[in-house]
């Protein structure tokens, strides 16, 4: 009767309509025949298409109606081709210059009908339920030669429907403008967290959470199972975490959105990530690289062979960084292949291979696999084994480029992490050409920025760096084109590079310590100096530097 049966039944369930005794009769008898445990129900007058529709129509908002299809005008049935209304299984009955309302023929499938506005060009689209005989007969009448396909739909898109009297379903309303207004603010992540006594909303705007106005709790349980239908994850299992995936176009922007549930006391969390495509057309300079950090990274990234690792927390752009270089040396004669769990964004011309443990395909086991396409270059998403770390030095030393990303605090970190997974040191000192740690800093908002001298408390809070302080810091006011003063984020640096003499002290087990002495005198930079040379700069202030440095004891 619908797309998601299952969950239907829960809310009859918990409305009182059925009883876990008749779901249990229906089901003995479905597994029996070819109908559905719903369709079981209904047949046997155990529920009515009434109780069905009308208990869909409260819970999400949408208007149950009667249509009399012999009142339905056929020239509104120009107003969608019939092949838009198989796809979508939708059927117009009413229409003006700005507005169409559609009648479903899949009552859930009301998360189909945001696509319909693309189609139709930005015109507002209602949707309304109503008696499957209704609808039927509606599609018969406007669209006689294919009746018989309205059953199919296209889950693409993410709702933004109204009820037929013009006022917003509260629940499509809602989760539509938990998304809207994340991708206007610009936030990378949006948590739905449900508390004792409320549905908390918070947004990760630059790095940093802020909390939203929040829905009403009792749509709590709506909500989040709209968002889970919207990703295609099961709507009924609330025990154990899910992943999803929703794709919006926003604008004209393609977007991806990662979807996260967790079970909590009260309620599943969800977190979604907003994967925005627009990032991909980002170069090193956009990351926040200074002149000769950039050239010392192009250079490793236009090798031959060897390992190139970036290195940093969750969160602190290690992604963004790998896709960028990669961007930069995807040439016409190099073929590049990844291998990421999950593939965060498209790239053309590059060769993605999606992470898929179900079946046996974890990293280890794609990336001997892809060694034999022959590829120029690798990525691996992360490294989390000693196989994995194995299979890429290895790689590395017959004659691939090899990208990756580790867990750790510092770059001469990633040394002695690789050989404490069990990696030989003599595969690490030959195969590594070079790590990069970095960390995300907030931007200071050019419009609102200005001067100020820096106070005792400032050099107090740098202690043994003060003497490299900058005369003037600068300072976001915070303004209409900001949040707070900053506007954006940008990426510090720490490159260590693994020279004759590293090599040497990798052979010898030196701790990482020592590397990172040894790196210093070769003049490397740490995170901190890197980014005191930014706060000199203007690109960010004191405040965010010490707060991303603060294991830096350099």
């Amino acid at each position: 009767m619908t797309s998601n049966d299952e969950y239907v039944l829960q809310l009859l369930r918990e409305k009182g309509y059925v009883s876990a005794e008749q779901l249990e009769v229906a089901s003995q008898a479905m597994r029996e025949g070819n109908e559905t445990t719903l369709d079981v129900l209904v047949a046997s007058g155990t529920l009515t298409e009434d109780d069905v529709l009308g208990t869909i129509a409260d819970t999400f908002g949408i208007k149950y109606v009667s249509i009399d299809p012999s009142a339905i005008d056929p020239e509104v049935g120009k107003e969608i081709a019939p092949e838009i209304a198989h796809k979508y299984g939708v059927a117009p009955v009413m229409a003006d210059a700005e507005s169409v309302t559609v009648v479903l023929s899949d009552p859930m499938g009301y998360d189909a009908v945001d696509s319909l506005r693309y189609v139709l060009h930005g015109k507002d689209v209602q949707a309304v339920l109503a008696p499957s005989e209704e609808v039927k007969a509606v599609m018969e009448k406007l669209y006689p030669s294919g009746a018989e396909q309205v059953t199919t739909r296209d889950d693409d898109g993410y709702g933004g429907e109204e009820s037929a009297d013009g006022d917003d379903a509260p629940v499509i309303r809602l989760s539509t403008m938990l998304l809207s207004n994340a991708i206007k603010m610009k936030a990378s992540d949006i948590h739905l967290e449900p508390m004792e006594k409320e549905f908390r909303v918070r947004y990760r705007i630059d790095g940093a959470l802020r909390k939203m106005d929040s829905p009403p709790k009792r749509l709590q349980g709506a909500i989040i199972s709209r968002i889970k239908i919207m990703s295609k994850i099961k709507i009924s299992e609330k025990r154990i975490p899910q992943d999803g995936r929703i794709q919006v176009n926003v604008g004209g922007r393609d977007l991806d959105l990662r979807v996260s549930t967790v079970p909590t006391n009260h309620g599943e969390s969800i977190v979604m990530r907003i994967l925005d495509k627009t990032n991909l057309s980002l170069g090193l300079p956009q990351l926040g690289f200074l002149s000769d950090d950039q050239n010392k990274f192009e250079r490793f990234i236009h090798l031959s062979d060897g390992v190139v690792l970036v290195t940093g927390p969750t969160g602190s752009g290690k992604s963004t960084t790998l896709y960028a270089a990669l961007g930069q040396i995807n040439l016409p004669d190099r073929k590049i292949i990844t291998v990421e769990d999950p593939v965060e964004y498209q790239m053309s011309g590059i060769n993605q291979v999606q992470v898929n443990r179900d079946v046996g395909l974890d990293f280890s086991a794609a990336l001997r696999s892809i060694l034999r396409q022959a590829p120029n270059i690798v990525m691996i998403g992360e490294i989390r084994d000693e196989e994995t770390a194995g299979i890429a030095m290895e790689a590395a030393l017959t004659g691939h480029l090899v990208f990756s990303t580790l867990h750790t605090n510092d770059a001469p970190s990633a040394i002695t992490r690789l050989t404490d997974m069990g990696c030989k040191p003599f595969l690490v000192a030959s195969a590594v050409r070079a790590c990069l740690a970095q960390r995300l800093v907030r931007a200071i908002c050019v419009n609102c920025k200005e001067e100020y001298t820096p106070t005792e408390r400032d050099l107090k809070m740098l202690g043994s760096i003060a003497k490299v302080i900058p005369e003037h810091m600068y300072v976001g006011k915070g303004c209409a084109k900001c949040n707070g003063g900053y506007k954006g984020r940008k990426g510090i640096f720490e490159i260590f590079e693994v020279d004759d003499t590293i090599q040497r002290l990798i052979f010898d087990h030196a701790p990482s310590t020592i590397l990172r002495q040894r790196a210093r005198e070769m003049g490397m930079r740490t995170l901190r100096e890197d980014g005191m040379l930014k706060v000199a700069s203007g690109m960010t202030s004191l405040k965010e530097v010490l707060q991303a440095t603060m294991g830096d004891a350099d």
